[in-house]
């Protein structure tokens, strides 16, 4: 990939979150042990993402089966997340004219998860759970795997 082949004055934009997916892991696997290179996170990394590994601080990552020095600078800019907040999902969820049968909240960290799950129970009257990673829910038509 001739992206991997620069060698200065390039500037890659990723748009892959958490760093799990997609060409990121491939510029990042390219230039990570580079100390001359600068990673920029501009949103929030979930706990056991890739993301969040390098914006705490890791001195080695695991990418694709190897184990890669973190040399480059890496920068953290918080705010900047796209994800709605507390707020933004509880209206959001005033909007429904009919609860859900059930609601599981998969996303975020495990404080702010279950904080969502208490407010929509209470406030709302949801039938709502925080389940645990990788836990599968059998439903009457089709299973939901949860992350």
């Amino acid at each position: 990939m001739a992206l991997n082949q620069i060698r200065s004055g390039a500037i890659i934009i990723s748009a892959s979150g958490m760093c799990d997916a997609g060409r990121i892991r491939h510029h990042l696997r390219h230039n990570l042990p580079r100390k001359e290179c600068s990673v920029l996170f501009s949103g929030f990394q979930a706990q056991g993402t890739l993301g969040r590994q390098l914006v705490d601080g890791a001195a080695r990552v695991r990418i694709f089966g190897d184990d890669i020095p973190v040399r480059a600078a890496i920068h953290s800019v918080d705010g900047l997340s796209a994800h709605a907040d507390q707020t933004a999902l509880m209206a959001w969820a005033r909007g429904f004219k009919q609860a859900p049968e059930q609601t599981f909240v998969v996303h975020g960290e495990s404080s702010a998860a279950q904080a969502l799950a208490e407010l929509l129970q209470q406030q709302l009257g949801w039938q709502v759970s925080v389940p645990e990673h990788g836990r599968v829910v059998p439903w009457p038509d089709f299973l939901v795997v949860e992350r």
